[in-house]
């Protein structure tokens, strides 16, 4: 395994990891690891599909709907044979 050292960690951010990790009965290291490996796999719950996404995103408008767009009739392929 890999150890990486983080500088410049601002004291509020560090006493509130400490207060953090004591509430969850782990250790400093313990706790950023786990925040670390949640924010890392959070996004590999959720399949990145657009139409998800968007539904997502826009939950909080309740009851918006999208107009539904009229399709029209798939085309014949061209084929360039004589």
């Amino acid at each position: 395994m890999n150890n990486i050292t983080i500088f410049n960690l601002d004291d509020d951010i560090k006493y509130r990891l400490q207060k953090r990790a004591e509430k969850h009965g782990r250790s400093l290291e313990e706790e950023a690891r786990e925040i670390i490996r949640m924010a890392l796999t959070e996004n590999q719950e959720h399949s990145l599909n657009l139409a998800n996404i968007l539904e997502e995103r826009f939950a909080n408008l309740e009851n918006f709907e999208l107009p539904e767009i009229p399709r029209e009739p798939i085309r014949t392929v061209s084929t360039f044979e004589e």
